[in-house]
């Protein structure tokens, strides 16, 4: 998704008067221009598509902790808001990698590097994460890299 394709979606969710979305894609467009200001370039420039991912994922991981603060406190009408929301924004996204697909990551990651200490899991699930690039959560890569490890 190009930055100018998320300012036509603000026009196109008015025009579908689809709210959810309209206040969705609002908040993405808002987030990208507080993005192009933290990085010191001009609001009217453009951000590259991956930084438009990063945005989204970051608005992705916002609503599923939104989702589970809700749910744990008995709000299931904000966590239903809030998977509405979700749903929208994982529609934005790339497909995300099987726990499959994962594995065969993490375990060419481990032979280019070699034996992986339990105590530095962390730093090779970052290392496993950069490689990816997006394409899979955290949580996931987390516990492929916990199970291959055993």
């Amino acid at each position: 998704m190009t930055h100018q394709e998320l300012r036509d979606s603000v026009k196109a969710a008015m025009l579908a008067k689809d709210s959810v979305r309209l206040l969705v894609v609002r908040g993405l467009v808002t987030a990208a221009t507080n993005d192009l200001v933290a990085k010191g370039r001009k609001p009217t420039e453009e951000l590259t598509p991956e930084e438009l991912e990063a945005i989204v994922s970051r608005a992705v991981k916002q609503r599923k902790d939104s989702i589970e603060q809700f749910e744990k406190g008995g709000r299931a009408d904000l966590a239903e808001t809030e998977k509405a929301e979700l749903s929208i924004l994982e529609a934005m996204l790339p497909p995300q990698m099987s726990d499959a697909e994962i594995e065969v990551v993490v375990r060419a990651k481990m032979a280019e590097m070699g034996p992986i200490d339990k105590q530095k899991s962390g730093q090779f699930v970052g290392a496993v994460m950069k490689d990816l690039k997006g394409k899979a959560e955290g949580s996931a890569v987390k516990a492929v890299v916990e199970r291959v490890l055993g």
